[in-house]
C-alpha cells in the first residue's frame, strides 16, 4: 500500500487541521496546520512520532518535559509516551508516525 497526498483536510481539534502527505505499510506522514491559540490535548499512542516545525512556534509537553520549538527544529516522541502541543505562534508541522496510525488512515476516507 502506498497512498499519496490526501485531498481531505481534517480538523482534529479547533484550529488544528491535518492532511496526509504519504502513507505506506511502514510509515505515515502528514502536515498539521495550527491556528493561533490552538492546542492538542494530552494523549498517547503506540506509534513512535517525529514532529518537525516548518513554521511558527509550539510548546510540547512530552512526559514531564516541556520543550519549545521553532522553525527547523524536530522532536522524537517515543511510542506510549503522553504528550501535548500548544501553539505559541500559528504554524505548520510535519508529523511522521511509525508504524502508520490505522485510525488516521481510516479517517482519511480516500
Amino acid at each position: 500500500m502506498i497512498k499519496g497526498k490526501s485531498a481531505n483536510v481534517i480538523e482534529v481539534f479547533p484550529g488544528v487541521r491535518r492532511r496526509r502527505l504519504v502513507a505506506t505499510t511502514q510509515v505515515y506522514q502528514m502536515t498539521v496546520e495550527l491556528s493561533a491559540g490552538s492546542s492538542i490535548p494530552l494523549h498517547q499512542h503506540p506509534q513512535e512520532q517525529i514532529s518537525h516545525v516548518v513554521s511558527g512556534r509550539v510548546r510540547f509537553q512530552v512526559g514531564e518535559a516541556v520543550i519549545e520549538a521553532g522553525p527547523g527544529e524536530s522532536l522524537a516522541i517515543p511510542g506510549g509516551t503522553p504528550h501535548a502541543v500548544s501553539t505559541l505562534e500559528p504554524g505548520l508541522l510535519v508529523e511522521t508516525f511509525v508504524p502508520p496510525r490505522a485510525d488516521y488512515l481510516a479517517a482519511d476516507g480516500d
